[in-house]
């Protein structure tokens, strides 16, 4: 698929028996692409930044699992489409993953609203991240969820910037309690750059 495919549509999806002939080789495919768009920052987030072709995944996944047919497919692309990038933006599916159940709950009791101190640092210029706002992602009681769903909108020239080779890239958070960050790879970089424009 074209890197400037921007909605996946029912036209892009493989009816299920076709699916399941492809699926082993399509999965590895996928895996591979990923490789090159996930950073761990910090003890327990990592992004897992989004496109056409992860979406597309994620949407044959579910039709897969669920097997709830043509009903099924405009619940997600509602659910997915928002998060392929638009040409001028990143997209990061956030996840703090911590195995224990009582470590996991106090520390996302720390993590009230960082879905709003997420950031992307490009040659020392802050593109500051943007929460989806389907549902929020801090309870009342200041717990943040542990899927965070973010847009990095960028300018022309930060997408400039980015594309540069020697351009330090870093991905993080400001929130008090997880003042985390990392420089991404140029592997990593040069992937995520095919996102834009």
């Amino acid at each position: 698929m074209p890197a400037a495919a921007k909605q996946i549509t029912h036209a892009d999806i493989l009816p299920l028996p076709d699916y399941v002939k492809i699926r082993a080789d399509r999965r590895r495919a996928v895996v591979a692409l990923k490789k090159n768009r996930r950073i761990e920052v910090g003890p327990h987030a990592t992004f897992y930044f989004e496109n056409f072709e992860t979406m597309l995944s994620q949407v044959q996944e579910m039709l897969y699992i669920e097997k709830g047919g043509d009903a099924q497919i405009e619940d997600e692309l509602s659910a997915y489409n928002p998060l392929i990038p638009q040409g001028k933006e990143l997209v990061a599916t956030v996840m703090f993953e911590i195995d224990d159940e009582y470590r996991r709950r106090r520390i996302l009791g720390k993590l009230g609203g960082i879905e709003h101190q997420m950031f992307v640092k490009v040659a020392g210029e802050t593109v500051k991240g943007v929460a989806e706002d389907d549902v929020d992602r801090t309870t009342a009681d200041g717990k943040a969820s542990s899927v965070q769903f973010v847009h990095f909108p960028f300018t022309e020239a930060q997408i400039a910037a980015f594309r540069k080779p020697e351009t330090e890239v870093i991905v993080g958070f400001s929130h008090p309690e997880y003042p985390h960050m990392s420089v991404l790879p140029a592997a990593m970089r040069d992937s995520l750059a095919q996102d834009f424009d």
